[in-house]
């Protein structure tokens, strides 16, 4: 899973709304929890323990094939902030399952879209496991084009989904595994798929990619009920050394799909032990500063991923003083 923005970079200019002023019911009983102080910052202690210990006895074997697993954890605190038990979840890139499998442990229903069959059966392997260890909650995966959302959907569900849990694809910067060889380190499962399917978003350029998922993030716009929040969880990457600001893209992207950002938190890919940060980088990212230094670039470790929560709002906002209008 992903990066962290570049504080070289500007937030975008989009218009933002308080939670208060726009949500109704449970969700105003999170705001202490989990809004910020007076900075705006909201951090999310998402790995005090490393992604293999989350999954360990909860997910099957076969879910370390995927290159690019989001941290249980991540989906678990989005779930238990922004939902009450039996609400409706939905990954629309669902991979393996980590949104669906935390959402019915949960005891929320879920379900999620997949591009991939190998992921989407991997997907549907970890639900049947976590019902057999007693999640309460139902959970189903369709396989199909997520930018073609509504299609893949029944009808019955628009207005209907509480919380979208969903990270966008990273494409050839995923991390996959390592093993020694004779000629150094192997790199493998660091595919989204063998064939480099271009039907993949994780294929396609910035712009190709943005465009995509502004088109899965119109669905689910549509999918929401009133007050139901989107959580994406993105970072930037580098490529040539220049950085790819993919936050700022999934911003923008949901602007156009009639969304609006309320919140940008931050998801620790480090442990907090005694005051301090824990990193926990992969081989690649050591590799990658390393090489970095070497040529004289300060690069550091990435130690968290960006959350941004838009929400469909009932309302507009008002231009002149921040009022929301009926």
């Amino acid at each position: 899973m992903p990066e962290h923005r570049d504080p070289g970079h500007p937030e975008p200019n989009t218009p933002t709304a308080s939670p208060g002023d726009d949500y109704q019911g449970h969700r105003q009983e999170h705001d202490e929890r989990h809004r910020a102080a007076a900075d705006g910052l909201s951090v999310w202690t998402t790995a005090q323990t490393t992604g293999p210990v989350q999954r360990r006895g909860r997910y099957v074997p076969e879910s370390v094939k995927h290159p690019a697993r989001m941290l249980p954890a991540i989906a678990a605190h989005a779930i238990d902030a922004y939902t009450q038990p039996g609400d409706l979840v939905l990954d629309p890139m669902c991979g393996i399952g980590t949104t669906l499998v935390e959402a019915v442990h949960a005891g929320r229903d879920a379900f999620g879209i997949e591009y991939e069959p190998q992921w989407s059966n991997i997907a549907d392997a970890n639900i049947r496991h976590a019902h057999d260890q007693g999640a309460t909650g139902r959970a189903s995966v369709i396989r199909g084009d997520a930018t073609r959302l509504m299609s893949l959907v029944p009808k019955a569900l628009t207005g209907q989904v509480a919380l979208v849990v969903t990270s966008p694809p990273y494409g050839p910067t995923v991390h996959g595994l390592v093993r020694p060889g004779a000629d150094g380190v192997v790199k493998y499962d660091d595919r989204y798929n063998d064939g480099e399917d271009r039907g993949n978003l994780a294929y396609r350029d910035l712009t190709g990619l943005a465009d995509g998922f502004t088109q899965i993030l119109a669905g689910c716009a549509t999918l929401l009920r009133p007050g139901g929040v989107v959580v994406v969880t993105a970072r930037p990457w580098r490529k040539r050394g220049e950085l790819v600001d993919l936050p700022s893209a999934v911003i923008a992207a949901g602007i156009r799909a009639g969304l609006v950002p309320i919140e940008r938190c931050v998801a620790l890919l480090a442990a907090v032990r005694d005051g301090h940060l824990v990193a926990r980088p992969s081989f690649f990212q050591l590799q990658q500063v390393r090489k970095a230094r070497a040529g004289g670039v300060p690069m550091h470790l990435i130690a968290h991923e960006d959350v941004l929560i838009l929400a469909k709002l009932s309302q507009r906002l008002d231009s002149g003083d921040g009022e929301v209008a009926g």
